[in-house]
């Protein structure tokens, strides 16, 4: 029903040093009973759940449908997006039944030897208002869904059979994009003694950390007398490289600093990790043990200098993500996660925000181990509301401990860099806000004095005038490129950070003729065009950013919005039905790159070459008419060739934004057959060529995986990309046939995911169409090891199948 492990709070990953055991945690996964709806004394020991849905946590429980527009029907001017008229939006938070009251029971087994000792019991993330009762009775609730919180229930155990309980209900018009439901974060059970160190209570910090030495300095908050602490730190190799000993503490707290010669620096480029273990004796006792991981690392932000990692400056190359992830909705998955994070790695991406909300310890611990940049955020609303039933009511009694819960939960990740109090908040306006924003960066400050904090703003104006903007360790400017000089001026701090940028919109695989910028463009099929041409009434194409970040060193970098696309936000059909997900994201909500990754990769992936050409070249019907071919490539100049006739060749070049980040042969005649593009060095020399060719009919169906092995612990995951081509073998950008999935072995059908916003295909049933011409199909691994068989077949297409290893 459970298991049991050795862990350590505020960590990436943990290994067991030492054979004495001194505490526990128990991560509630699976023997969970599930009901969605409201059921009276639910929270009793003797109340019959047999017929409850059995599930396992994390678990989302509106992700398996159906898509509905009544869901989340609105009528409303969403503000951010300068609307002053209401009108009916459907799709916002994903057209998925999110809202309503969900119950979730489950039992766990306390030995008599635990009795006594202190016990907590750890939240990861409930959306949303959870009431936790524990043998019938009340032990706490919370507010926030994005939230990390904790209760401590030893007062309330039992030897023997323990019942918990936890009701969850999610208010309608409580959110701006889709927010999940249910216990989709972890759920823990921590036993330890009563001397021992404070939950979230080590804080591991590097005043000093260059190339030479380093001081680490540890706090560990405890509770207890007479305990003296044992730290040892390790590499990554798990040799001893250091240790200390302390008796003395002040306040319940030791505060040590140990020196560490010719450190291994944390970055992006080399996320090298230590580890250290922190042991609390009474006497020759081992009281509790605290295994965690950290980076050796400086940050900086300075007029002069802008951002600098140990001592060089370096600019953001961020993207903004949502939680979601996908077809498996807000339930935390590592391998999902990592999955993403790999994408973004090639795409040359250093940076990520967690938008708008409290990121997971599962992505934090991603960010430390692959090199990431995080700007963690906490709240989309304060005091004055976005939608009816937000965060605003809960600010006043919840803010607070919100923060001081993310900081000190998270404060040992070096990834993070930087905080955020807020995104686009209406109260940027009038005084009241300036008190606001001061009063929550001042608790961030309280609790880490070591990095500082951000607000997305987009009422620029409003800012400069109040004086909010100006109180800030760091102006975040959303959009409002237009304003990036008047703020660099006005305000006091002499940089500015783009925490978020372009939302340029573009449906993978989709281009609409005549390709020319639009805002807000809509079409009969509700797509939007991969020409990345079109963006939204606030917003910009992402040439707008690229100059400001290339040519005025005060800007620090950029968050882009976004990565990948989220559901809810169908920007610009939220008028419109159907559309449930957004157009935002650089890659598809299957993970699929979109033609407007290639473009950003150019930029940013500085190690590999970048050559890439749209559209597809499949247009039957379009013979003799001009179709426009973009390149986005690495390189400065570029020949193209349509049927091996030459149509020129392109340079990039300052005429207009567009043209100095894109090769562009905008008078191209349509013909079948094959378009290439050789890229030239600065000598004029061929140095690389890609091909794309016009496609015959739909053939066979062709699988590649991003990972053949998984672990054999029921939760890990193969993303398996399920494409067609011709007889040829050359890929058939258009099609859209349905498929079929079938797993056999030891592992299950997870989902299928398409990357079309307009799809209302359920995602966890085994049949899905195909979206210019490609899926992604979701295999899970039992907790048994074995092979495991995909097979996929589609009418009039020769079938094929894949062989999977759970190890």
């Amino acid at each position: 029903m459970y298991t049991r492990i050795l862990f350590s709070l505020l960590i990436s990953c943990s290994f067991s040093l030492f054979a004495q055991q001194t505490r526990t945690v128990t991560e509630l996964h699976d023997g969970w009973k599930f009901h969605k709806c409201e059921a009276e004394e639910a929270q009793a020991e003797n109340f019959n759940d047999t017929k409850w849905e059995q599930v396992t946590v994390p678990h989302d429980w509106a992700i398996y449908g159906p898509f509905d527009k009544e869901i989340d029907k609105q009528t409303v001017a969403i503000t951010q997006n300068g609307e002053k008229i209401p009108t009916e939006k459907t799709g916002r938070t994903g057209s998925l039944p999110f809202t309503g009251t969900g119950w979730y029971r489950t039992t766990f087994e306390i030995p008599e030897f635990e009795v006594g000792k202190k016990v907590i019991l750890l939240f990861e993330g409930a959306m949303s208002e959870p009431q936790v009762y524990l043998n019938g009775e009340k032990v706490g609730e919370w507010a926030y869904g994005y939230a990390y919180f904790y209760f401590d229930i030893s007062e309330k155990l039992r030897s023997g059979e323990n019942t918990l309980a936890v009701k969850l209900h999610n208010e309608e018009f409580s959110s701006r994009w889709y927010p999940g439901a249910g216990l989709y974060r972890n759920v823990s059970l921590i036993v330890k003694n009563q001397e021992s160190i404070n939950q979230w209570g080590t804080f591991i910090t590097t005043p000093i950390a260059n190339e030479e030495v380093a001081k680490v300095n540890i706090k560990t908050d405890f509770s207890g007398e007479h305990l003296r602490l044992i730290t040892r730190i390790y590499d990554k190799n798990k040799k001893q490289i250091a240790q200390l000993e302390s008796a003395e503490s002040f306040n319940n707290q030791f505060d040590q600093n140990i020196k560490i010669e010719t450190p291994n620096l944390w970055s992006p480029e080399t996320p090298y990790l230590y580890t250290a273990v922190s042991q609390l004796y009474s006497g020759d006792i081992l009281k509790d043990e605290v295994t965690t991981k950290f980076g050796i690392r400086s940050i900086s932000y300075s007029a002069e200098n802008g951002f600098q990692l140990n001592g060089k400056a370096r600019k953001f190359k961020g993207v903004c993500l949502h939680h979601d992830l996908g077809p498996l909705g807000t339930a935390v998955n590592k391998s999902a996660l990592r999955r993403q994070m790999n994408i973004l790695k090639d795409l040359g991406c250093d940076a990520i925000r967690s938008a708008h909300n409290m990121p997971s310890f599962e992505q934090l611990e991603l960010a430390d181990e692959m090199g990431f940049l995080f700007l963690a955020e906490s709240f989309d609303e304060w005091k004055k509301p976005k939608v009816k039933n937000g965060y605003n009511r809960f600010f006043d009694e919840y803010a607070e401990q919100d923060v001081v819960n993310l900081v000190r939960a998270t404060r040992n990740h070096p990834s993070i860099v930087m905080w955020s109090a807020g995104n686009e908040v209406p109260d940027q306006y009038g005084s009241e806000g300036v008190k606001r924003v001061k009063w929550l960066q001042e608790i961030f400050h309280r609790e880490d004095p070591t990095r500082p904090v951000t607000v997305g703003m987009d009422q620029v104006k409003a800012t400069m005038e109040s004086g909010f903007g100006a109180i800030l360790d760091i102006p975040g400017l959303n959009y409002r490129v237009h304003l990036y000089k008047e703020a660099y001026e006005k305000f006091p701090q002499g940089f500015i950070l783009g925490s978020e940028t372009a939302s340029t919109v573009s449906s993978r695989g989709v281009y609409k003729f005549p390709a020319e910028k639009a805002s807000m463009k809509e079409y009969p099929d509700f797509q939007s065009s991969s020409y990345d041409l079109e963006y939204c009434s606030w917003s910009n194409l992402p040439e707008d950013d690229f100059i400001l970040q290339d040519d005025k060193p005060w800007v620090i970098g950029e968050f882009v919005w976004t990565g990948f696309d989220y559901l809810g936000e169908p920007t610009p059909y939220d008028t419109s039905w159907s559309s449930r997900s957004s157009y935002f994201g650089m890659v598809d909500l299957a993970g699929i790159p979109k033609d407007r990754y290639y473009l950003y990769r150019s930029r940013w992936n500085t190690e590999e070459e970048t050559l890439h050409i749209l559209p597809h070249w499949n247009w039957e019907g379009r013979e003799g008419k001009k179709t426009p071919v973009f390149v986005y490539t690495s390189y400065d100049s570029a020949e193209l060739f349509v049927n091996g006739k030459s149509k020129g060749i392109q340079k990039k070049k300052d005429s207009t934004p567009q043209t100095r980040y894109r090769l562009m042969w905008n008078d191209v005649v349509y013909e079948p057959g094959t378009l290439k593009v050789i890229a030239l060095d600065q000598a004029g020399n061929p140095v690389a060529q890609k091909e794309v060719k016009t496609a015959g009919k739909p053939y066979a169906l062709k699988l590649d995986a991003d990972r053949t092995t998984l672990k054999a612990d029921g939760k890990d995951l193969s993303f398996i990309t399920v494409s067609v081509v011709d007889k040829n073998g050359n890929p058939c950008p258009t099609a859209t046939n349905q498929l079929n999935f079938k797993v056999t072995g030891a592992g299950s059908y997870r989902a299928a995911c398409n990357g079309d916003a307009t799809s209302l295909e359920i995602f966890h049933k085994p049949t899905m169409h195909l979206f210019s011409g490609k899926l992604v199909v979701l295999v899970q691994s039992d907790e048994e090891a074995g092979s495991i068989n995909l097979k996929v077949s589609g009418n009039g297409l020769k079938n094929q199948s894949i062989d999977l290893q759970a190890k």
